[in-house]
């Protein structure tokens, strides 16, 4: 593999994939990423296709545990089947290799870059085989299937490339450290004091590619500073690259030039991005969207960790990004804002309230930039939990470990509907659970493939994700469509959001002259009869909606719309109150069911 962007071998793959050399055709991007969901995935933590016998998981071990990229590849079917459309990869790119040495202090998570322009080879079942054609292959099997692959990146730092004089770690300091790189074995050396003292090194040392190895493109201040901003200072060993050095931004965006270009993937994932230079966050958004444009991906799509609320947010997504120049943002960002009340509202904890405010929040805030209505879908990726989590959201307990199955599977639908691109983290669709009494992100890590039959297509999870994806893929109006909250009422005179936990949480899709309703009991014991509000301008009196899906068997089917009103109590949503007429259905909602209903075809 080449250790420079100078390298003839990179220039080469850019210049094939923009056609200046006859080369082999990319893939076309999706004509819109709101068609597909997202399959996140560990990469060590998958599958492991040699592993035999499967071996439990054991949250105590930190390091790398055998997980590869031919494991993925073994189980393509299998997600292909599950009805995933891209799969969300975690950093593929190589870590620090010493870390062999020391499994409790691996960086199995990827997330320890030590060269940019290389694949880790621990993700290579076979020693024997080339793991930069392993992955090319895996994502041409993916590809000819219809699954797209987005690889996380991480630009914000790499990995214990260098040492303190303290060691790996050290505390905030107002001016840089003098630091050591390391070498092929991690040893700190003496003499490697700056990029002047290090010559030819190992392909395992210090970091590459060569451009990388400057003290100045690092911040080398230690951790963040307590009370201070912390998006300065390291990740514990993990150290910070100085993202507003302009050079150094030129040599990020040409390494994963060159890894788009190599690897003909359709999307990155970008960690940390509230941790960057926003100048350059926004400089490299805009130039792998050109870069992308140029090799014939139309619809590259680019997504970021903000782990934040929607004012930040804003700084970074959509086409017209809320700061000033020529330059635009990245395309979506993950739906923290959402993650952050979910979860407990569909978990009885707290009110349907919560979501209902966020939203109104976000149109607020976003108003120059999104509408809430529609267009909303493309900019989020939503998600129930995730791998930087310390819970997954199904909870399992040893004395009644189904207890909460139906909570689950109506997570899953609320997910599917809501706006945003669904992201499912992997292992759900099999009902993992981590240990839910240890808050570490090292417990819902699980190994896949430790589970008992870890790939069962018949597990009441998977086949209820089936059911709920084929049923997405045949409503554009829960793809595309513009989104409200509906007000329900118990006695047919008084309609609001439910106030309380444990509550009823009711939204619409509308595409056109089609209307989809979603109707969830969070309650864990309670069921629902009453009325929830629908659109009354393309729905008459007498006509029938159906339940297109529920999670529950026998499910009741609702009465036929009827008008209500006036004389009514109507909390809007925004507020105010108003007197009808509306229209309305009768439902009878379950437990911990959600119902998601609509006009048969052609009613």
């Amino acid at each position: 593999m080449p250790r420079s962007i100078k390298n003839p071998e990179v220039q080469w793959e850019l210049d094939r994939v923009r056609q200046l050399i006859p080369g082999k055709q990319v893939t076309p991007s999706p004509i819109d990423w709101r068609d597909h969901w997202i399959y996140l995935l560990m990469v060590d933590r998958f599958n492991n296709p040699v592993m035999f016998p499967k071996v439990p998981y054991n949250e105590n071990f930190g390091g790398f545990q055998g997980g590869t990229i031919q494991g993925i590849q073994e189980q393509l079917d299998y997600l292909k089947s599950l009805g995933v459309g891209a799969i969300w990869l975690t950093p593929v790119l190589k870590n620090c290799q010493f870390l062999d040495d020391a499994p409790s202090e691996g960086t199995y998570h990827g997330y320890g870059i030590q060269n940019f322009l290389e694949i880790d080879p621990r993700f290579n079942s076979n020693s024997g085989e080339d793991v930069n054609q392993v992955l090319q292959d895996f994502i041409q099997e993916a590809h000819s299937r219809n699954i797209y692959i987005i690889f996380d990146i991480v630009l914000n730092h790499t990995g214990d490339v260098f040492a303190y004089p303290s060691g790996s770690e050290a505390n905030y300091s107002d001016t840089p450290y003098p630091v050591r790189w390391r070498d092929e074995k991690g040893n700190a050396r003496s003499d490697w004091k700056s990029e002047e003292d290090i010559h030819n090194p190992d392909p395992d040392a210090v970091v590459f590619p060569d451009e990388l190895q400057r003290n100045a493109f690092f911040r080398r201040q230690g951790k963040a500073k307590p009370g201070g901003a912390e998006t300065i200072g390291d990740f514990g060993s993990l150290k910070q690259l100085l993202t507003s050095n302009y050079e150094l931004g030129n040599v990020l965006i040409y390494c994963f030039q060159y890894i788009m270009a190599l690897y003909d993937i359709d999307g990155f994932r970008i960690d940390t991005l509230k941790f960057l230079d926003p100048n350059f966050a926004l400089r490299f958004g805009n130039a792998i969207r050109e870069f992308a444009l140029s090799m014939g991906k139309k619809n590259f799509f680019t997504f970021g960790e903000v782990y934040d609320g929607e004012q930040k947010i804003a700084q970074f997504i959509g086409r017209n990004v809320s700061s000033s120049g020529d330059l635009v943002g990245i395309d979506a960002a993950l739906d923290y804002p959402l993650f952050f009340k979910l979860p407990n509202v569909l978990k009885g904890l707290s009110p349907p309230s919560d979501v209902v405010n966020m939203y109104q929040q976000r149109k607020d805030i976003e108003r120059n930039i999104i509408s809430s209505h529609g267009e909303a879908t493309r900019f989020f990726v939503t998600f129930l939990d995730n791998h930087d989590q310390r819970k997954r959201f199904y909870y399992s307990s040893e004395s009644n470990p189904h207890q909460f199955d139906d909570q689950a599977t109506m997570g899953f639908a609320c997910l599917f509907c809501l706006p945003g691109i669904p992201c499912l983290y992997y292992g759900t669709e099999q009902g993992l659970h981590g240990n839910q009494f240890n808050d570490s992100d090292q417990s819902i890590r699980e190994a896949l493939w430790g589970k008992p039959n870890p790939f069962d297509v018949n597990h009441p999870f998977y086949t209820t994700i089936q059911q709920i994806s084929k049923l997405r893929n045949e409503q554009p109006t829960l793809r595309y469509g513009r989104f409200y909250f509906r007000q329900i009422s118990g006695d047919g005179l008084n309609f609001g959001i439910s106030p309380y936990p444990s509550g009823v949480l009711a939204f619409s899709r509308i595409l056109n002259d089609q209307e989809v309703v979603v109707v969830a009991n969070t309650s864990t014991s309670l069921q629902f009869a009453g009325f929830v509000i629908i659109d009354s301008d393309i729905n008459s009196d007498g006509e029938i909606f159906k339940v297109l899906f529920s999670n529950k068997s026998n499910a009741i089917e609702p009465e036929v719309v009827q008008t209500k009103g006036p004389g009514l109590t109507i909390n809007e949503v925004e507020g105010g109150t108003s007197i009808g007429p509306v229209r309305v259905l009768r439902v009878v909602v379950k437990p911990m069911e959600v119902q998601i209903l609509g006009r048969p075809i052609g009613g």
